[in-house]
Order: C-alpha cells, then sequence, then structure tokens
C-alpha cells in the first residue's frame, strides 16, 4: 500500500514504553495529534487527551494504550544479575534466550539476555523442566560493580525487536497497541467533514488494568466510546477453525464480546452497516480472553455506548507479533469512515 505510514508505526512500536513509563511513547503522539486536533492535553496519569471540535454531534471518545508488556528490574544480585517483575501478561516459556534492554536512569540503553536459571546450558534426557517467571534473570555480560553503578531497582525493561515487513504484514513485538495508537493518527489524518466532537485518547497502563482508560474516561465523559485494539488471530497448526477468533487478511475485527465488556448491540450494527456500504472487509469477534479499555470507558460515571475495533494479530504478547497491512488499513478505514457518521443514529434505549 503507496500510502500506508510504516515509518510512524514503526517508530511507535520501537519506542520503548512499558506500564507507567511511556514517556517516549507519549512524545511521537503528542507530535502527531498536535496539528490534527484543536487541543492537547496530558492528564495527571499520563494520558494523552485530544479534542477535534465537531459541529454538534454527540462527543465520540477513541481510546489506544501506549503501554507495553515489559519488566522493572526488582533486584540486583552481587554477580551482577538482574531479577526482574513483570509488567503485562507472559508466558515465560516464551522469553528464554530473548534479548533486552535496560533502560537506565541516564538514559544509557544496555543490552542483555534474558535467561532461565531453570534450564541448564546441556539439558538432560527427557523433557525440560518448564521455565517461570521467577525463574528469569537478565544476564548484561558486564561485572558487577558496573552493572550497581549503571542499573538501579526501577529501570525499565523491554524486549530488544524492531519492526520488519515483507510487504504484506508487519512483524514485531509491540503491535499490542502501537498499532490502535497508528490506527488513531491515521484515521483523524484521513477523517473528512463530521459533526462529532471527537476525543482522540492515548491511556497508560492499560496492560495493568485498564488503569488510564478509568481516568481519562470519567474526565472525559463522552456519550460514544471506541477502544481500538489487537486481538488474537489463533489460525495456527494444531488449532481447530472455531478456537481462530480471527484470521490475518480478513479485515478489522469487530468485537462482538470479551471477557471485559460486552459491545452495544446498536453500535455494533451501526458499524456493520457503515463497513458494508463502504466495501470495508470485517469480521465478528468473540474473545473468551482478555479485554479492551473499551471495558473502562464503558462504565465510566453512568455509563455509556462502547466498543472495541480490532486488529487480528498472530503472536500476542511475544517478540513475534504479527498483522496484515491490509487488515491496518481496513481499520484506519473504519474508524475514520463511522467519525465522520458518528451522531446519524440513535443508540439510547427508551421507556415505552
Amino acid at each position: 500500500m503507496p500510502d500506508f505510514n510504516l515509518d510512524l508505526l514503526r517508530r511507535l512500536c520501537e519506542a520503548p514504553g512499558i506500564s507507567g513509563r511511556e514517556d517516549a511513547v507519549r512524545e511521537i503522539v503528542l507530535a502527531e495529534l498536535r496539528p490534527l486536533v484543536d487541543d492537547l492535553s496530558i492528564d495527571a496519569m499520563g494520558s494523552v487527551i485530544g479534542v477535534k471540535n465537531g459541529s454538534g454531534g454527540p462527543k465520540v471518545a477513541v481510546s489506544a494504550h501506549m503501554d507495553e508488556i515489559g519488566f522493572y528490574v526488582k533486584h540486583i544480585d552481587d554477580s551482577g544479575f538482574l531479577r526482574l517483575y513483570a509488567v503485562g501478561g507472559f508466558d515465560a516459556r516464551v522469553l528464554v534466550a530473548q534479548r533486552v534492554i535496560v533502560h537506565t536512569a541516564s538514559g544509557d540503553r544496555l543490552h542483555g539476555a534474558l535467561q532461565a536459571s531453570s534450564i541448564p546450558a546441556f539439558p538432560p534426557t527427557g523433557e525440560p523442566k518448564a521455565p517461570r517467571m521467577d525463574d528469569l534473570y537478565v544476564d548484561l555480560g558486564m561485572n558487577a560493580e558496573d552493572v550497581k553503578a549503571k542499573v538501579e531497582i526501577g529501570n525499565q525493561v523491554t524486549l530488544d525487536r524492531t519492526l520488519v515487513s515483507n510487504g504484506e504484514t508487519v512483524m514485531t513485538k509491540t503491535l499490542d497497541d502501537r498499532v490502535g495508537l497508528f490506527v488513531l493518527i491515521e484515521a483523524l489524518r484521513k477523517l473528512g467533514d463530521h459533526a462529532a466532537e471527537i476525543v482522540a485518547l492515548a491511556t497508560v497502563q492499560e496492560e495493568v488494568g485498564l488503569r488510564g482508560a478509568m481516568t481519562a474516561a470519567y474526565a472525559t465523559d463522552a456519550e460514544i466510546n471506541l477502544a481500538i485494539d489487537i486481538t488474537v488471530s489463533w489460525e495456527s497448526p494444531g488449532r481447530s477453525p472455531e478456537q481462530w477468533v480471527t484470521r490475518l487478511g480478513h479485515g478489522v475485527g469487530l468485537k462482538v464480546v470479551d471477557m471485559s465488556h460486552i459491545s452495544h448491540p446498536r453500535l455494533l450494527r451501526h458499524l456493520r452497516d457503515i463497513a458494508d456500504a463502504r466495501k470495508i472487509p470485517y469480521q465478528l469477534e468473540v474473545l473468551l480472553h482478555g479485554g479492551t479499555d473499551a471495558a473502562a470507558m464503558q462504565r465510566a460515571r453512568g455509563g455509556s455506548v462502547a466498543s472495541t475495533l480490532s486488529v487480528p494479530t498472530r503472536n500476542a504478547h511475544t517478540v513475534n507479533e504479527m498483522a496484515s497491512i491490509a487488515d491496518i488499513q481496513a481499520t484506519i478505514d473504519l474508524l475514520a469512515a463511522y467519525l465522520e457518521e458518528a451522531g446519524s443514529r440513535d443508540y439510547r434505549y427508551t421507556v415505552s
């Protein structure tokens, strides 16, 4: 796709920003949103709030989260090895022998290897023991004195992986949810005439309990809320079709239900009708695990109409998250189209 802004997606994905340390991502978001909105602010928790004025339509908030799963340094032993506190949902089995970056208070980026003390270099015959998070440590390859001089408790640690693309898909460590930020920014860039007041939210600390969305949604008090996030695509060997949830290359995911929220049926119908009318490919999503910012937004104050647009993603919460460029573009197209039409239908329940 010639107009697909791969450079922006790469910069978003490669910026470090675990929950509570979203600073580098926030700077990119602020720079991109500034020419696209009429007002820009940051709340007390660090979420970005951009407002694009409307002309009498409803207030619509669109949220994507800035934070990635990662680690804090919790202990430095006498040999200079680091022990970690996990921030977000990890499967320790996919972390062994990955490279990581320790981000120091002085701005240094120290590259290290993530290893597991429970796995010997040459395992004995038979099934090796599955590692646990408590087994993991970081080896920086430095003497203990130098490690202790540079690293301190609370430094953030991110997985070390760049974004690559074969022209059809992108693969990197942080599509969750930098691709959501990308969709939000690019949809605002694409947006035509609209009546709705649009609130663009780039939230913090989603991976540890939707915390930024709770406060931002309470302050924003929008009538309609949309989250933009990834969803799983489990179309892999060993899984039967009823387990796939979504498929790469089959369009934007329209959330029906997940563990955190049930999409408002009238909003979901509106999104489907717009996609059908504009020939935007989509797939309906029922997710048995996980949730999105929409859950917190839906329940803020007196409640609101809410749903989620999802980018189908393979290998979620690993260093090899993979998504289709066509699906990402479909998500941008549907979000922009919906924001242009928001207010054309009334979703309210009424007493007969």
